[in-house]
């Protein structure tokens, strides 16, 4: 028992571990709060697209990349040796002329590397030292190139990612364009300009025009302080700082070169170039000696280099650090993590989030879109409806005049044959005889008597209806084909209803057959789904009404083809019936009248008696009634088209704007999740 309830205890524990959903507990960090959002947006119910998950992982890695700096300023201010002077290394290329032709991205990476990225989307990869061929844009193939990556193995660029720019008077404009998109961009500003330059005319026109907005995120280096007494230096940082202070958050003086002399003979740096040196040697000289079965070849270089460590170790780097100390270098450093550091965090965080929103806005505007797909079917239904309801009423209208037409025709063909058949009721003489008592002994004696009757000359009255003149049999035809043509055009008129939806629901489908995504994040198959739905409208929708007018025709027809047969049967058989009636009530009436010729008379059938006789064996109440009551059969299956087409126009409706329901309950979704960022 025990056994039993132990297994069924691991049974339960690896269900609940399969399929149990699991709380997702998501820090508070930035990312904390993306993968939430995320998660959230990449939910089954909305059916999202790759190109939103891509966005949204887009997403993360942007708030995990480090704060980009941008490098910028007018040219030949020593923005690469400035550069170089951060990175301890001679990296980016240095001229009098703007060689620095496109954006350089410098990040973090595992090893010295170049990636290009050109215009097409194409990317290639190239050693560090390559940098300069890809750079100078007085070189003709450079205008194929949109960027340039270089990744070094630096502490730095973990934190920091710097953007060296073209400048702002770089000789192409759209040079000029691309700085001004970064500076907006990026988290923090280093305007770099010569101390000679700074404050001059032409500067300060370029400061107005692209650096007004960006004084919170921005720091003025002067650069070259090394080539002006202290007095000079502080005379112009004060100058500066005055009358540009609405660029700037800071003015610091540095010395480029000073800094790059100083790092360049930094220990951390020489051991890093001497390792880097040895590995090529080594590299170089063992392809060269790959039969060799030691490594004594490399013995004497190995040799130098650990010589080369020691002496590195043992070297006073007190000069070193005055250098270092007196470039100022430290200061721009410390302005970046103390005021653009926070700024550009801030700032990132309010435009990840920002960016996050506009995802949940396109995403609404898009579900709103197919929301308006099936807005436009509920009204082209709505809007059928009165139309739909006359024309119903128009065929009941129009044809109940034919059928009293017809009605017309018929009666007056009975009327007819009454009329005939009275003329042909002709006189005759008989003769009855009668028992009488006579004389004292009162002796029996029959006595002959004289009397008129009547009788019908059915020969004549066929003759003259049905065989000399064939106005009866002509006047039969015309109703039974009229009686035809009625029922072809009311069966045309219920599909005419019919076509008049359908041809209204297709002007509807046509653009939606076809509807396609405005935004790439959007929901490829919310939209697939959509343009299913629109191609599929007749199984969707119309095919209930269609379903409703052939039941409505057969209904018609059902009710045409019991009148034409009535109308059908035989006429002569039916005045034949309607004689014999007579011709026996005569000789019934005749019998009892020569049996007691004073209580009963002979029977003289009257022409309205004929005529409602004629009527009754031809079944012609219920011809009447379908004829020319007003709540005749077509007034009944009209009622009843009415009340079934409101009925299916309201549940198509319904169920349209049950497919809509689910995308107003997923926009809610996403202004809560949007409420939420």
């Amino acid at each position: 028992m025990n056994a039993n309830i132990k297994i069924l205890r691991g049974f339960v524990k690896e269900f609940n571990e399969t399929y149990s959903e699991k709380e997702v507990v998501y820090d508070d960090s930035l990312v904390g709060q993306i993968k939430k959002t995320q998660d959230k947006l990449l939910d089954e119910k909305f059916l999202p697209s790759r190109q939103l998950e891509r966005i949204l992982n887009k997403q993360i890695r942007r708030a995990r990349y480090p704060m980009e700096v941008a490098i910028t300023g007018q040219f030949s201010a020593g923005k690469s040796t400035f550069l170089n002077a951060l990175l301890s290394r001679n990296i980016l290329p240095t001229g009098i002329t703007p060689v620095t032709s496109k954006v350089n991205f410098i990040n973090y990476g595992e090893e010295y590397k170049l990636k290009i990225t050109y215009y097409s989307g194409a990317q290639e990869y190239a050693p560090i030292e390559a940098i300069a061929d890809f750079t100078d844009q007085r070189q003709d193939e450079m205008n194929d190139i949109k960027y340039l990556t270089l990744y070094a193995p630096m502490d730095i660029l973990k934190d920091i990612s710097f953007v060296d720019t073209p400048g702002l008077n770089s000789q192409s404009q759209s040079d000029t364009d691309t700085t001004r998109s970064v500076l907006r961009d990026v988290g923090g500003i280093i305007w770099l300009t010569l101390i000679d330059n700074a404050g001059k005319l032409s500067e300060a026109k370029v400061l107005e025009e692209y650096m007004e907005h960006f004084k919170d995120k921005s720091l003025c280096v002067l650069n070259q302080k090394d080539k002006f007494t202290q007095e000079q230096v502080d005379t112009t940082t004060k100058y500066v700082s005055e009358k540009f202070g609405k660029y700037f958050a800071q003015v610091t003086p540095i010395s480029a070169k000073m800094a790059l002399d100083s790092r360049a003979h930094q220990k951390s740096v020489l051991i890093e170039n001497s390792v880097d040196g040895i590995l090529k040697d080594f590299k170089k000289d063992l392809n060269e000696n790959l039969d060799s079965t030691s490594l004594d070849f490399f013995k004497e270089k190995f040799d130098t280099f650990q010589k080369e460590l020691v002496d590195i170790k043992y070297q006073d780097i007190a000069s070193n650090m005055k250098l270092l100390h007196d470039s100022n270098i430290q200061d721009v450093l410390d302005f970046i993590e103390s005021t653009i550091r926070p700024k550009a965090e801030e700032s990132k965080e309010y435009a990840i989030k920002n960016d996050m929103k506009g995802v949940c806005d396109i995403l609404i505007k898009e579900y709103q879109t197919i929301i308006g797909v099936y807005d436009a079917l509920t009204s082209v239904l709505k809007s059928c409806e009165d139309d739909t309801i006359q024309a119903f009423e128009e065929i009941h209208k129009k044809y109940s005049k034919e059928l009293f037409t017809i009605y017309n025709s018929l009666e007056t063909i009975m009327e007819k044959i009454a009329n005939e058949t009275f003329k042909n009721i002709k006189r005759k003489t008989n003769i009855r005889f009668e028992e009488s008592k006579s004389g004292f002994l009162k002796s029996e004696k029959i006595e002959k008597f004289d009397y008129e009757t009547f009788w019908i000359d059915s020969d004549n009255v066929y003759k003259n209806l049905f065989y000399d003149d064939q106005t009866i049999d002509k006047m039969f035809k015309r109703s039974i084909k009229l009686l035809k043509n009625i029922e072809l055009n009311t069966d045309e008129a219920f599909r005419n209803v019919y076509r008049n939806i359908k041809t209204e629901v297709e002007k509807w489908q046509e653009p939606y057959e076809l509807i396609k995504k405005h935004r790439e994040i959007a929901s490829d198959l919310e939209f697939s789904n959509t343009r299913h739905f629109a191609a599929k409208v007749y199984e969707n929708v119309l095919r209930s009404y269609h379903r409703a007018i052939l039941e409505n025709i057969s209904a018609v027809r059902k009710k045409f083809a019991y009148f034409n047969g009535a109308l059908s049967y035989s006429y002569i058989q039916t005045t034949q019936a309607t004689i014999g009636h007579f011709e026996q009530q005569i000789l019934e009436s005749e019998e009892l009248y020569k049996k007691e010729p004073s209580r009963f008379a002979i029977q003289h059938p009257r022409e309205d008696e004929i005529l409602t006789k004629l009527k009754a064996n031809f079944a012609f109440e219920k011809i009447e009634d379908f004829l020319t009551s007003k709540r005749n059969y077509l007034f009944k299956v009209v009622k009843y088209s009415k009340q079934q087409y409101l009925e299916i126009n309201e549940d198509r409706i319904n169920f349209v704007k049950s497919k809509q329901a689910q995308y107003i309950e997923k926009i809610k979704d996403l202004e809560k999740i949007k409420e939420e960022i």
